[in-house]
C-alpha cells in the first residue's frame, strides 16, 4: 500500500479516489473525516485526507490517471464563460453553469 495523493479538502480526495476506483484501481482512504472534524484549528498536513493505492503494482498507472485528471481539470480554468441562460460567469473548464445548471458553450 502506497500513498498517492493528499489534500486538505476531503471532497477533492474523494473525487480523485473514486476516479481511481472507476479505473479498477483499489484504493483506501485515510483521514477522510478527520480534517474537518474541528480537532485542530492548525492545519497539519500529516492529518490531511489521503488516498493510498492498495497494490504497489498499480501505483504508476494510478499516478497517470491522476496526472491526466489534474491536467484536464486545469485546462480552460484561466478564462471565463458566460452562461447563455442566466448570464453568470463560470470558469472556462466548467461544462454546466454552477448557478442554473444550463450547459455551457465555450465558443
Amino acid at each position: 500500500m502506497r500513498e498517492i495523493f493528499r489534500h486538505r479538502d476531503h471532497t477533492i480526495v474523494s473525487f480523485y479516489g473514486e476516479m481511481l476506483e472507476a479505473e479498477g484501481i483499489p484504493v483506501m482512504f485515510r483521514n477522510l473525516h478527520l480534517a474537518m472534524s474541528g480537532l485542530s484549528e492548525i492545519p497539519i498536513a500529516e492529518f490531511y485526507p489521503n488516498i493510498c493505492v492498495m497494490r504497489d503494482e498499480d501505483f504508476l498507472s494510478a499516478w497517470e490517471v491522476l496526472r491526466r485528471a489534474m491536467h484536464e481539470n486545469a485546462v480552460g480554468s484561466d478564462r471565463e464563460v458566460e452562461c447563455g441562460g442566466c448570464g453568470e460567469k463560470n470558469p472556462g473548464n466548467f461544462d454546466f453553469c454552477f448557478s442554473c445548471r444550463e450547459e455551457l458553450r465555450g465558443d
